[in-house]
């Protein structure tokens, strides 16, 4: 098989997915618990996704560990395709501020975002809502990521900080799975 060939089933595998993916969203709100990580009115949820990936942690010179950021990867659904990936890069439109950042794998389009509420949650990272602080239009155009408004992380497992003391400048890859709901403006008629 080419690789022309093999990126034409790609495309026509995003396809199909994408649409089953954020179609399933458009019922109505999704309710997560607590109903402090609720988005604001005004805004639905355009894709869900699930992550697969690890929360990065580094020994500081006291001997505790502190996160320096997420590595991860994003599928639509059930669907076994890259969608994303989630990291930590520098902000352009706060001065190169890092913030968690997600990019698309095919358009290139991408958003950085900022905690602005948390829960707890039993054994794992916490859940959290995130507000967008900036984004950028894919290089081929489309800019799927470049429409968010807020992201909620729920349904997480894994991924804390390892609960032994460290030896300074030790590294700790906890692994860890999650979902990430996109949100976006509600388009008016």
């Amino acid at each position: 098989m080419t690789h022309r060939s093999l990126f034409a089933i790609g495309v026509l595998v995003l396809a199909l997915a994408l649409p089953v993916a954020a179609s399933a969203q458009h019922g109505g709100p999704i309710e997560v618990p607590p109903s402090t990580l609720t988005v604001e009115e005004g805004n639905i949820p355009y894709l869900q996704t699930r992550a697969y990936g690890t929360q990065n942690y580094f020994c500081q010179s006291n001997g505790t560990w502190k996160l320096y950021g997420p590595q991860a990867t994003l599928y639509p659904g059930n669907v076994p395709f890259q969608i994303a990936t989630h990291f930590l890069s520098p902000n352009p439109e706060e001065q190169g501020l890092p913030r968690a950042t997600w990019q698309h794998s095919h358009d290139g389009s991408a958003v950085w975002a900022a905690k602005i509420e948390e829960a707890p949650a039993a054994g794992a990272i916490p859940w959290l809502l995130l507000k967008k602080v900036g984004t950028i239009e894919g290089t081929i155009g489309g800019g799927l990521l470049a429409q968010t408004t807020f992201i909620q992380r729920v349904n997480t497992l894994g991924g804390v900080a390892p609960g032994v003391p460290c030896a300074p400048n030790a590294i700790a890859l906890a692994p860890y799975e999650t979902d990430y709901i996109f949100y976006r403006a509600e388009k008016k008629p």
